[in-house]
């Protein structure tokens, strides 16, 4: 009786009540060049970010370089969410930034129609974000190419989206153990960030760093749109093992789950789907095998290869 009365109410209930959810997001990694590449092959994809996105419940998608802008157009509405990796290419004039130039613009207009579509930015990624938003490039030399920090809090992070849920015991350990993997030579200092009107306007820094020099932007989310930053690499902390600052305490293997928990989670609000499986299957990660990289000297495990 109970059941039946439990079936009625929720058949009862009107359909805007109703929480909808993609149980099933893709989300797109750019792929990107490299002087170091096996023969007739253009570019490549760190496995680690795959893992990242499949270890929250996140299929993959690789977004090759130098396709036409209707081949991004059309890929676009096929995606749920797309990452944009770290990695060491021109943000201006390579074939990673156009990608990401394409894919930014896309989901300005998306979610400004109502078409929810997130974008994350790693490290590379995160200073792609600041070009393709000021139009600038604004970054400044720091010694941070190659240390774990912890997470210095601009404020409290549950009022974030990013980090609102979780939970509080983890952030406590996120603000006192070097849980972060800072690989980068380039930053925005947290002056030339305030000093950028289109910088300011459009993201929230939640967290900061220094290399005891310079104080630098670490984390950022978008006021109004879910686009989201770090400067730091979430995904290396359960996937990476080939350098000795890479953080692998349980504090920061859970950092690494929560984080993509996160954007996965931000990926099911968008709907839409390939036209078909056979279309889908063709364009999953699945079709490609990663290579066991490390042992060349990579600062990457596995590496995906795409010609």
């Amino acid at each position: 009786m109970l059941v039946l009365l439990l079936c009625v109410l929720s058949a009862s209930l009107p359909a805007h009540s109703l929480v909808e959810r993609n149980d099933a997001p893709i989300i797109g990694i750019l792929t990107q060049e490299t002087s170091r590449l096996p023969p007739n092959m253009t570019s490549y994809l760190a496995a680690s970010y795959v893992k990242y996105v499949e270890s929250a419940g996140g299929r993959v998608v690789p977004i090759t370089i130098d396709q036409s802008l209707e081949h991004y157009t059309s890929l676009f509405n096929y995606l749920n969410g797309v990452i944009f990796p770290g990695g060491a290419s021109n943000l201006i004039t390579s074939g990673y930034a156009r990608s990401a130039k394409i894919f930014y613009q896309l989901a300005l207009e998306a979610n400004t129609r109502g078409d929810y579509f997130p974008i994350w930015g790693t490290c590379l990624g995160f200073e792609e974000l600041t070009y393709l938003t000021s139009g600038r490039l604004l970054l400044s030399l720091t010694n941070t190419r190659g240390i774990p920090l912890p997470m210095v809090f601009t404020n409290d992070p549950r009022q974030s989206r990013m980090f609102g849920g979780f939970p509080p015991d983890l952030l406590d350990d996120m603000a006192a153990e070097p849980i972060s993997a800072h690989v980068h030579k380039w930053s925005v200092t947290s002056d030339v960030f305030e000093n950028s009107t289109e910088l300011n306007m459009f993201y929230r820094v939640l967290s900061v760093n220094s290399d005891e020099t310079t104080e630098f932007v670490s984390t950022m989310e978008a006021y109004n749109y879910p686009i989201y930053g770090t400067l730091w690499h979430p995904e290396k902390n359960a996937f990476e093992w080939t350098r000795d600052y890479i953080p692998h305490s349980p504090a920061a293997i859970k950092t690494t789950f929560f984080m993509a928990d996160f954007f996965v989670n931000e990926a099911r609000k968008n709907f839409h789907k390939f036209n078909n499986k056979t279309e889908e299957d063709s364009r999953l990660i699945y079709n490609y095998s990663p290579v066991y990289s490390s042992p060349g000297g990579s600062v990457f495990e596995q590496k995906y290869y795409f010609p």
